[in-house]
């Protein structure tokens, strides 16, 4: 059996070591047109179970406000999804059939594991974290994917942290295969006193962006005006606030002449560490993360989409003399490529059957 290689399983178990729960992953994909369902098993020790039932939930909850504010029973967070599933004793009208590795745990873990299954609604948010200020202490802002595992002989029974498990899981979105069309904008702007105008074409090089991919911002102006374009300015925003990267021409464009110039963006979170608020990625515990990925929804007209939803764009600013500005916006798409699965025969990792490894 040590030579055989296994699926790779995340455990982890209650401070008590009486409830276990088994993943077979953490993340998990929303396809537009439907999200991986949340499929794992729960080990409880018939001991410590008795005439108790076992329970587990899923919660998608947004935190808005500081959690050490939470004080004289106000609470800065709003669950915005709870289901609960009774895996033991089974519900006959909730019972599903097993995934593939379902039936493999159970079969390894006995006749004390219980199955149990979840399915994310299409109208919750991604997992987005909003990076908290130097000063800030305790769980971040932001919308976040929890399990949680007890025994109980109700619902409502309270459960104590030490005889439970929690665990939390991220809903993530990966780049379309489809990129949509090249962003590109335009607008003339004509001023008092003049019978001539100011025009300004910008377009970048394309929709969508990886992480840490360089964005081409292409500037045209045509300055027929009699004012003078003090300066161009290039810079980027996400749905939450300003990020960090800036590009200026100092160089007017004068009266009745063009100027023409391709600028090189690129949007990263080590330029954007100080930025209190700023959206990222969800993460788990101990876990790097980056600036949170573009949130696509399949219905723009559903007004039940729910929690954060997050969108980039790049704006171009003509700075003209004695009479104002001129800008456009340009949106972009800034996500993950989707990862490249392995055949359903290799395993993902050389680890054993036997070993699981601890989730955080």
């Amino acid at each position: 059996m040590g030579d055989k290689a296994g699926t790779r399983v995340f455990k982890k178990s209650s401070p008590n070591c009486k409830v276990t729960v088994y993943l077979g992953k953490r993340d998990f994909v929303d396809h537009l047109d439907h999200v991986d369902p949340v499929d794992g098993v729960i080990l409880v020790d018939p001991e410590y179970l008795k005439d108790r039932k076992v329970f587990v939930t899923l919660t998608c909850a947004f935190r808005y406000g500081r959690e050490d504010l939470d004080v004289l029973g106000l609470s800065f967070r709003k669950d915005l999804y709870i289901s609960t599933f009774q895996a033991f004793p089974p519900v006959p009208e909730e019972r599903k059939p097993n995934s593939r590795l379902q039936e493999r745990l159970l079969k390894k873990l006995g006749q004390h594991a219980h199955p149990f299954y979840f399915t994310i609604p299409q109208n919750l948010p991604c997992s987005v974290t909003l990076q908290p200020g130097p000063e800030d202490t305790g769980k971040a802002c932001g919308v976040d994917f929890e399990i949680r595992a007890f025994c109980a002989k109700s619902i409502e029974e309270k459960i104590h942290k030490r005889n439970s498990v929690r665990l939390v899981i991220r809903k993530v979105q990966y780049a379309p295969e489809k990129p949509g069309p090249q962003p590109m904008v335009e607008t003339t702007r004509s001023f008092l006193m003049s019978d001539r105008s100011l025009h300004l074409e910008a377009s970048l090089d394309k929709e969508l962006y990886y992480h840490g991919e360089p964005i081409s911002v292409n500037v045209h102006v045509t300055n027929n005006s009699t004012k003078t374009v003090k300066r161009v300015k290039i810079s980027g925003w996400s749905t939450s606030s300003f990020l960090n990267f800036i590009k200026t021409n100092l160089n007017p464009v004068s009266s009745s002449s063009t100027f023409c110039k391709v600028y090189t963006l690129t949007p990263t979170l080590d330029k954007n560490r100080e930025k209190r608020g700023l959206a990222l990625d969800g993460k788990l515990k101990h876990e790097d993360t980056n600036l949170a990925s573009s949130t696509i929804v399949k219905d723009v007209t559903n007004k039940e989409v729910l929690g954060i939803l997050v969108s980039y764009r790049v704006k171009v600013k003509l700075v003209v003399s004695r009479g104002g500005d001129v800008s456009v916006e340009l949106p972009f798409i800034l996500m993950h490529p989707k990862p490249v699965e392995p055949p359903a025969s290799r395993p993902q990792s050389g680890e054993s059957k036997s070993s699981l490894p601890q989730l955080t």
